[in-house]
């Protein structure tokens, strides 16, 4: 048998600082990570938006690269306040939480899509995202999240060796200290399973719809439902099932 050669995915320690505070260290992709450190500080409540970060900065070393940023005051005093020391590892949302509360937190119900989806447009977007996957096809190690528009077209993609931090980086990426998209005008895609992490990750920039390859947990079905979240799992060639809410599905009676 001849030997050939076989591309890995590459993965790295991303730790986080605001104004100089050392916060957490996750391990991901390198690729978009301005976009990872803006998604992960709004989803995980450090920010309340992107005018609240003033600068980002990324710093390469040879243990991993720095995120720099520097954040509004009124932040950081809330950051100290509920501090934590969260060591991020591959797939892993929850890593370091130090209380209950801190897995859940108080968010507000979405707003509706701004028009009936169409279940084609879903089937169509999940099938284009793979093509907009280099590093996926390469390796076959990374999980993606793209935004598509009403006709399944897709607007972004991003991808990680984590699912969350995939999420992360498309939020990111959305976010008008990037692009100017509203959460409304279309819905997000992803290729891994619906934990109940992507969907208050989704939830907390106003994402109202969030279609998953795999399938959902029963908590994620109990969040998307509290938060008005269109929630479908299962996503493949010719179907879909619809966990919450499908009354914002065009086929829904």
């Amino acid at each position: 048998m001849a030997a050939e050669t076989d591309w890995l995915s590459q993965e790295i320690p991303l730790a986080l600082e605001y104004n100089g505070i050392s916060h957490a260290t996750v391990l991901a992709t390198p690729a978009d990570l301005e976009d990872l450190a803006l998604g992960f500080s709004l989803t995980e409540g450090i920010i309340r938006s992107a005018a609240d970060v003033y600068d980002i900065e990324i710093l390469e070393s040879d243990r991993g690269n720095i995120a720099q940023l520097r954040i509004a005051g009124a932040c950081l005093a809330q950051l100290k306040h509920r501090r934590r020391a969260l060591a991020g590892r591959t797939g892993c949302g929850l890593c370091g939480l130090e209380a209950l509360d801190d897995v859940a937190r108080p968010l507000p119900p979405v707003a509706c899509p701004r028009q009936l989806i169409d279940p084609q447009a879903i089937l169509r977007a999940m099938r284009a995202m793979r093509q907009r996957q280099p590093i996926y096809q390469q390796t076959g190690t990374t999980h993606a999240a793209a935004w598509a528009s009403f006709s399944g077209d897709i607007v972004l993609v991003r991808e990680d060796v984590g699912r969350h931090n995939a999420l992360d980086k498309l939020i990111g990426a959305l976010l008008p200290r990037r692009n100017s998209h509203d959460p409304t005008n279309g819905f997000a895609i992803i290729s891994s399973r619906a934990s109940f992490e992507m969907v208050q990750k989704a939830a907390s920039v106003g994402i109202a719809a969030l279609a998953a390859v795999s399938a959902p947990t029963h908590y994620a079905v109990t969040l998307a439902q509290e938060l008005g979240v269109l929630l479908i799992g299962f996503t493949r060639d010719e179907d879909f099932t619809a966990y919450t809410h499908p009354q914002h599905l065009q086929c829904a009676s």
